[in-house]
């Protein structure tokens, strides 16, 4: 990196051009810092873009112990990444703020989908809504492999009825990309509709959030 003139290095045209500038493995490669054994960093980080096959998006549901078996990238820069692949889902999730109105599955869709893409395991989120649909709390209720015995009806509703919730949108990731509803996501989502009916705080739709599309329990009739 030092052999490259001051105005080609990446920390340089950072400073005068602005992040949007650098490629992909520039800015990852700036994440590293100093580069190890004389191998330049943006080579380092073209060669995590390969394990990865090549995107960000891909890049997030690489497991650590995976990432540091690159060589010379070692713990310490593979949690860089996972931490900064974090903020960037964090970011992109800030553009839709509690309390806009959740009017449809897309509404819906548009919030959780920056976050929950890219995830490498399955995370439930119940949305509490007030009576003009807008949301008023984001919970995860759960992470990992959706079932029942994970998702009880006592944990979601707490949060609701601390809220005073008029209703709830139901939301989970599936990492695979499908999101066609599992036998478990059927019995989970039933449970907690009952559970709805019986608290008076109806269940409006469950949203399963695949890789680039989702599938709405009430659009596709299985609420």
């Amino acid at each position: 990196m030092l052999d490259l003139p001051p105005s080609d290095r990446p920390r340089e045209r950072l400073r005068a051009l602005g992040a949007a500038a650098l490629t992909t493995s520039e800015l990852l490669g700036l994440l590293f810092g100093v580069a190890t054994g004389g191998r330049p960093a943006t080579d380092l980080a073209a060669a995590v873009l390969t394990r990865a096959g090549g995107t960000l998006r891909r890049l997030g549901q690489v497991p650590l112990a995976a990432l540091t078996e690159v060589p010379g990238l070692g713990e310490v820069r593979a949690l860089a990444i996972h931490a900064a692949l974090e903020l960037g889902r964090r970011l992109a999730a800030e553009g839709a703020e509690e309390g806009e109105p959740m009017r449809g599955p897309r509404d819906v869709w548009r919030y959780y989908a920056a976050r929950l893409e890219g995830l490498p395991v399955e995370e439930f989120h119940v949305a509490i809504l007030d009576s003009q649909h807008r949301l008023e709390r984001d919970v995860l209720v759960s992470r990992g492999i959706l079932n029942s015995s994970l998702v009880h009806p006592r944990e979601v509703f707490r949060e609701a009825i601390a809220e005073r919730a008029a209703s709830l949108v139901l939301v989970h990731n599936h990492p695979s990309g499908d999101p066609t509803p599992s036998p478990d996501d059927r019995a989970v989502t039933s449970q907690l509709v009952a559970a709805g009916r019986l608290l008076d705080i109806p269940v409006q739709d469950h949203i399963v959030i695949g890789r680039g599309r989702y599938l709405s329990f009430a659009e596709a009739g299985l609420l």
